[in-house]
């Protein structure tokens, strides 16, 4: 195997693109906890940090912490899913939202909210929803002991056009009152969003599996025929693929509604920096997706403070100049 695909991870080279993408992270959830309505100035900052006694450290710790975190934790969980579906479907426009997963955990949420229960049974509908469609797509896909990724593919997009009908369906129903809440969750929502240990969990297992597995993962991004011949168990590993995939993706969604673009994005632009060790890009792709939404989130409550914009729509007009210059660049190249 050519070493290209298998860049090592020590000396300089890592050392830079490690403090790279670690002082982005920082910055930004620096930057998300000091702008806002009110912005603070660094000694300000930094007392607030200290926990002194101040409206600044309820400002910070009260208001803007919990929700920086839950961005951050929310880009990343979008990102490893990223990384997870592209290795997966070796195709690289493969993002978080192709199995249908999101729609099943954003159908369950709407019909909390239009049957007005609490935002508890929301997550709990939202986890059931997604947890339904996981089960059924893979279900569907599975033929005679045969694990068919491309197959898995093709009945996540139908089931997921079937359940965005029944959402459109619940947006037809609901009451007037209730329809620009249910549009802003689904265009993401960070408004409420706290941190909760299962999502960190997760995304912690996530990225040690990637990188205890990250050989694996760049034999398989070679093809299933390579990664097998190189004695890769590849349906095990396509599991653990689908299934980590799926289960972050239904944990950011429950987070903070349908944020596009992140999981699609994010893991092509660590490539560009050279990363392709699934041992790096998994984890430097966490820490570029948490910065990015942590970004687009301040600039959202910030922008045109009181008003607050959905994060979704942010992502959406970074992402997509950003797609379009990658798919110029393949073009090119291709020439």
């Amino acid at each position: 195997m050519s070493s290209d695909h298998f860049p090592g991870h020590h000396g300089l080279d890592f050392t830079r693109k490690f403090i790279f993408f670690f002082s982005l992270a920082l910055v930004s959830v620096l930057a998300g906890l000091a702008t806002g309505s009110v912005t603070l100035g660094t000694d300000d900052l930094l007392a607030a940090l200290r926990k002194d006694e101040g409206i600044a450290a309820e400002i910070v710790w009260q208001l803007r912490a919990p929700r920086v975190f839950a961005a951050f934790v929310t880009g990343a969980l979008l990102a490893v899913a990223g990384c997870f579906l592209q290795t997966l479907l070796r195709n690289p426009l493969a993002d978080p939202y192709v199995f249908g997963v999101s729609s099943g955990a954003a159908a369950g949420v709407l019909a909390a909210m239009l049957l007005g229960l609490g935002t508890d049974a929301g997550y709990v509908l939202g986890f059931a929803g997604a947890a339904l469609v996981v089960v059924l797509v893979a279900l569907l896909s599975y033929r005679v002991a045969d694990w068919n990724p491309y197959r898995l593919l093709l009945t996540g997009v139908m089931v997921a056009a079937g359940l965005n009908a029944l959402i459109s369906l619940a947006l037809v129903l609901a009451p007037s009152v209730a329809v620009k809440g249910m549009l802003f969750w689904l265009m993401g929502d960070l408004t409420h969003a706290r941190p909760s240990p299962g999502p960190v969990v997760l995304l912690c297992v996530l990225i040690a599996l990637s990188v205890a597995l990250g050989t694996a993962l760049n034999a398989l991004s070679l093809g299933r025929l390579k990664a097998a011949s190189l004695g890769v168990a590849t349906r095990s590993l396509e599991y653990m693929l689908y299934l980590g995939a799926a289960a972050a993706t239904a944990a950011a969604v429950l987070t903070a509604g349908t944020i596009g673009f992140v999981g699609l994005v994010v893991p092509h632009l660590v490539r560009l920096c050279g990363v392709h060790d699934h041992r790096l890009l998994v984890p430097f792709s966490a820490l570029l997706g948490g910065s990015l939404v942590v970004v687009a989130d301040t600039f959202a409550r910030s922008a045109w403070a009181p008003v607050q914009l959905p994060v979704g729509i942010l992502t959406a007009l970074v992402g997509a100049p950003v797609l379009l210059l990658l798919l110029g660049r393949h073009t090119d190249a291709a020439r």
